[in-house]
């Protein structure tokens, strides 16, 4: 039996079709992050491109995303690894740091819905970003849970956590 392409392959040599079929929908790298310029921090919300479609957890004009939204990164096997932002559970990540990809993705799964039975994916648990101003994104950070650990153990998909965060000299900031 052949080992699939993503344990074989480098992201490099991966055509186009393997390099798309590792993005499992979760939908999380399409979410606003933000990062905290003291300590390097990321934190993600629960804010979305303007382009992401919280229902599919895809991107509604894939074609021409990096020319509708200029701060929209391109993945690449290149800068994959430059990238700390990405998601842990991200499957560009996970086969640039030489590990498998989890259970629920689809391409181990054969299922595309598994993702959103794991509790992986953001679908139905964002907004999108319209015209929210920074003060506002920044009440929206959130810690979303984990992804279930295995099929036995799958999680209700549930609504993420929203952090308080504490601005110099002020209260709490939330929505």
């Amino acid at each position: 039996m052949t080992a699939p392409f993503w344990k074989t392959k480098t992201l490099g040599e991966m055509s186009e079709a393997e390099w798309e079929s590792l993005c499992d929908g979760c939908g999380k790298c399409c979410l606003i992050s933000i990062e905290d310029e003291d300590t390097g921090a990321i934190y993600l919300t629960d804010v979305s491109c303007k382009l992401f479609d919280g229902t599919t957890c895809r991107c509604s004009d894939y074609e021409n995303r990096t020319k509708k939204v200029s701060d929209c990164v391109k993945l690449t096997p290149q800068n994959v690894g430059d990238l700390g932002w990405m998601p842990r559970t991200c499957a560009y990540r996970l086969v640039h740091e030489g590990k498998d990809l989890s259970w629920w993705h689809p391409l181990v799964s054969g299922d595309p819905e598994t993702v959103h039975a794991a509790n992986a994916s953001v679908r139905g648990r964002v907004r999108p970003e319209g015209k929210l101003k920074l003060r506002h994104i920044v009440g929206r950070i959130t810690e979303w849970p984990a992804p279930a650990a295995s099929p036995r153990k799958r999680a209700a998909p549930s609504k993420p956590a929203q952090r308080a965060v504490r601005k110099k000299g002020g209260a709490a900031q939330g929505d």
